[in-house]
């Protein structure tokens, strides 16, 4: 039975790391952090998740968009479009903050599956944010890096304030 992880906050030095790749994708040891970070998304409504939010240094993360779960293992972006957009984003492990951030409308992935089976896919939309956020994730980077500016929501009144 899958368990729902402890969510890593900003401050952690592993979410300043590059995580390590997997040597063993497919392995049961692998197969369990999948079943318990694909648990811990669902639990906490997150629509991405990256193995060091939940402090394993490990090139592995999940995607839930559109009600299609996804796991990315070892994923490699082979090519990003031209065309770039501003949109809002938060992260699970920076709660109450969030800015918007510029990023390419398109890209080319390639990655292993839960199973170690490799899959290239060409992603747009929500998919291709939530893809390249949680890229950043994996080598170290996160969303407040790359925000143009940056704004918290104040607990109780619902007040957005820019920090």
């Amino acid at each position: 039975m899958p368990k729902i992880l402890k969510i890593i906050q900003e401050k952690d030095p592993i979410l300043r790391k590059r995580a390590e790749p997997v040597k063993n994708p497919g392995s049961p040891e692998i197969k369990e952090l999948v079943a318990d970070m694909v648990a811990t998304m669902i639990e906490i409504n997150g629509v991405g998740l990256a193995a060091p939010q939940v402090g394993a240094s490990c090139r592995i993360f999940t995607v839930n968009v559109e009600d299609k779960i996804s796991v990315f293992i070892n994923p490699e972006i082979k090519d990003f479009s031209s065309d770039k957009i501003p949109f809002e984003e938060g992260c699970l492990s920076v709660p109450k903050i969030w800015g918007p951030v510029v990023r390419p409308k398109k890209l080319t992935v390639k990655a292993l599956d839960e199973n170690g089976k490799p899959f290239k896919i060409r992603a747009k939309g929500l998919l291709a944010r939530v893809i390249q956020h949680e890229m950043d994730h994996l080598n170290g980077a996160l969303f407040i890096d790359k925000a143009e500016k940056l704004f918290s929501i104040e607990e109780g009144e619902g007040k957005e304030t820019r920090i």
